[in-house]
Protein backbone atom coordinates (compact mmCIF):
# COMPACT_ATOMS: atom_id res chain seq x y z
CA UNK A 1 0.00 0.00 0.00
CA UNK A 2 1.19 3.59 -0.74
CA UNK A 3 2.52 5.73 1.81
CA UNK A 4 5.33 7.73 2.82
CA UNK A 5 8.92 6.29 2.40
CA UNK A 6 6.87 3.59 -0.35
CA UNK A 7 8.66 3.78 -3.66
CA UNK A 8 5.75 4.09 -6.16
CA UNK A 9 6.05 3.82 -9.84
CA UNK A 10 2.82 4.83 -12.15
CA UNK A 11 1.81 5.46 -15.33
CA UNK A 12 -0.40 8.52 -16.28
CA UNK A 13 -1.68 10.87 -18.34
CA UNK A 14 -2.77 14.56 -17.98
CA UNK A 15 -6.07 16.35 -19.96
CA UNK A 16 -7.03 19.69 -19.69
CA UNK A 17 -11.34 20.20 -19.06
CA UNK A 18 -11.54 20.11 -22.73
CA UNK A 19 -10.07 16.24 -22.90
CA UNK A 20 -6.64 17.65 -24.70
CA UNK A 21 -3.59 15.09 -23.44
CA UNK A 22 -1.08 17.66 -22.22
CA UNK A 23 1.31 14.68 -20.70
CA UNK A 24 1.42 10.99 -21.10
CA UNK A 25 3.57 8.18 -19.89
CA UNK A 26 1.68 5.86 -22.09
CA UNK A 27 3.51 6.53 -25.45
CA UNK A 28 7.14 5.77 -27.38
CA UNK A 29 7.42 2.75 -24.45
CA UNK A 30 8.10 5.22 -21.91
CA UNK A 31 8.73 3.75 -18.39
CA UNK A 32 6.29 4.66 -15.45
CA UNK A 33 7.28 7.55 -13.60
CA UNK A 34 8.95 6.46 -10.10
CA UNK A 35 9.05 8.91 -7.25
CA UNK A 36 9.67 8.58 -3.32
CA UNK A 37 6.40 9.25 -1.57
CA UNK A 38 6.03 11.22 0.85
CA UNK A 39 8.74 13.91 -0.07
CA UNK A 40 7.22 16.44 -2.12
CA UNK A 41 8.49 14.70 -5.62
CA UNK A 42 4.55 15.59 -6.74
CA UNK A 43 2.33 18.27 -6.88
CA UNK A 44 -0.07 18.09 -3.60
CA UNK A 45 -3.27 16.76 -5.25
CA UNK A 46 -1.14 13.87 -7.02
CA UNK A 47 0.89 12.75 -4.34
CA UNK A 48 -2.33 13.17 -1.89
CA UNK A 49 -4.74 10.99 -4.52
CA UNK A 50 -1.70 8.25 -4.11
CA UNK A 51 -1.88 7.79 -0.47
CA UNK A 52 -3.60 4.02 0.60
CA UNK A 53 -3.63 2.81 -2.97
CA UNK A 54 -2.15 -0.20 -4.25
CA UNK A 55 -0.71 -2.32 -7.41
CA UNK A 56 -3.07 -2.49 -9.61
CA UNK A 57 -5.28 0.14 -8.84
CA UNK A 58 -6.31 2.89 -11.75
CA UNK A 59 -8.29 5.72 -10.60
CA UNK A 60 -9.16 9.54 -11.93
CA UNK A 61 -8.56 12.14 -10.14
CA UNK A 62 -9.26 16.21 -11.25
CA UNK A 63 -7.53 18.68 -9.40
CA UNK A 64 -8.15 22.38 -8.85
CA UNK A 65 -5.59 24.98 -9.30
CA UNK A 66 -4.48 25.04 -5.89
CA UNK A 67 -4.20 21.16 -5.80
CA UNK A 68 -2.00 21.58 -9.28
CA UNK A 69 0.05 24.61 -9.95
CA UNK A 70 -1.88 27.15 -8.15
CA UNK A 71 -3.92 30.12 -9.27
CA UNK A 72 -2.24 32.50 -11.74
CA UNK A 73 -0.34 35.40 -10.16
CA UNK A 74 -0.27 38.25 -12.33
CA UNK A 75 2.57 40.37 -10.72
CA UNK A 76 4.86 37.82 -12.40
CA UNK A 77 3.97 39.12 -15.75
CA UNK A 78 6.55 41.57 -16.22
CA UNK A 79 8.51 43.43 -19.13
CA UNK A 80 12.00 43.00 -18.58
CA UNK A 81 14.71 44.98 -20.14
CA UNK A 82 16.58 42.43 -22.78
CA UNK A 83 20.19 43.41 -20.76
CA UNK A 84 18.87 40.75 -18.33
CA UNK A 85 18.50 37.52 -20.55
CA UNK A 86 21.38 36.08 -21.71
CA UNK A 87 20.85 35.47 -25.22
CA UNK A 88 18.37 38.02 -25.68
CA UNK A 89 18.76 38.44 -29.74
CA UNK A 90 17.29 34.49 -29.54
CA UNK A 91 14.47 35.38 -27.81
CA UNK A 92 11.28 34.34 -29.76
CA UNK A 93 7.60 34.69 -28.38
CA UNK A 94 6.30 31.26 -26.83
CA UNK A 95 9.64 29.98 -25.89
CA UNK A 96 10.91 29.57 -22.47
CA UNK A 97 14.28 31.78 -20.96
CA UNK A 98 16.10 32.40 -17.75
CA UNK A 99 16.52 35.23 -15.92
CA UNK A 100 18.59 36.66 -13.09
CA UNK A 101 15.96 37.66 -10.15
CA UNK A 102 17.19 40.68 -8.31
CA UNK A 103 18.40 38.48 -5.55
CA UNK A 104 20.56 36.63 -7.64
CA UNK A 105 18.17 33.47 -8.25
CA UNK A 106 17.43 32.11 -11.85
CA UNK A 107 14.22 31.79 -12.92
CA UNK A 108 12.19 30.18 -15.87
CA UNK A 109 10.03 32.82 -17.68
CA UNK A 110 7.56 32.14 -21.00
CA UNK A 111 8.42 34.42 -23.39
CA UNK A 112 5.29 36.55 -24.63
CA UNK A 113 6.55 39.45 -26.69
CA UNK A 114 10.21 40.44 -27.84
CA UNK A 115 10.41 44.46 -28.18
CA UNK A 116 13.70 46.35 -29.44
CA UNK A 117 14.96 47.05 -25.96
CA UNK A 118 12.42 45.16 -23.81
CA UNK A 119 10.93 41.40 -23.21
CA UNK A 120 7.35 40.45 -22.30
CA UNK A 121 7.33 37.64 -19.90
CA UNK A 122 5.21 35.60 -17.27
CA UNK A 123 6.93 33.55 -14.82
CA UNK A 124 3.65 31.47 -14.01
CA UNK A 125 4.09 28.03 -14.40
CA UNK A 126 2.30 27.10 -17.49
CA UNK A 127 -0.19 25.34 -16.03
CA UNK A 128 -1.09 27.86 -13.15
CA UNK A 129 -4.61 28.47 -13.09
CA UNK A 130 -5.45 25.04 -15.06
CA UNK A 131 -7.95 22.51 -13.30
CA UNK A 132 -6.06 18.97 -14.34
CA UNK A 133 -7.64 15.88 -14.76
CA UNK A 134 -5.01 12.90 -14.28
CA UNK A 135 -5.87 9.29 -15.24
CA UNK A 136 -3.55 6.54 -12.80
CA UNK A 137 -2.23 3.55 -13.04
CA UNK A 138 -0.47 2.06 -10.25
CA UNK A 139 2.10 -0.23 -11.62
CA UNK A 140 4.47 -0.99 -8.83
CA UNK A 141 5.37 0.04 -4.68
CA UNK A 142 8.04 -1.14 -2.80
CA UNK A 143 9.98 -0.17 0.42
CA UNK A 144 11.98 2.34 0.20
CA UNK A 145 15.86 1.80 1.04
CA UNK A 146 17.42 3.94 4.16
CA UNK A 147 19.58 5.82 1.62
CA UNK A 148 17.01 6.69 -0.83
CA UNK A 149 14.95 7.96 2.24
CA UNK A 150 18.43 9.84 3.94
CA UNK A 151 18.76 11.04 0.31
CA UNK A 152 14.71 11.74 -0.34
CA UNK A 153 14.62 10.37 -4.02
CA UNK A 154 14.69 7.01 -5.56
CA UNK A 155 17.84 5.68 -6.64
CA UNK A 156 18.27 2.95 -9.45
CA UNK A 157 16.36 2.68 -12.51
CA UNK A 158 13.39 5.29 -12.41
CA UNK A 159 15.06 7.11 -9.80
CA UNK A 160 18.62 8.95 -9.54
CA UNK A 161 22.23 7.75 -10.16
CA UNK A 162 25.16 8.64 -8.26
Amino acid sequence: MIEKNKVVSFHYTLTDDSGQTIDTSRVDDREPLTLLHGHGGLIPGVEKSLEGRVVGDRFQVTLSPLEGYGARDESLTQRVPKKYFRDADHLRAGTMAVIQTGQGQQQQVLVKKVGSSVVDVDGNHPLAGATLNFDIEITEVRDASEEEIAHGHVHGAGGHHH
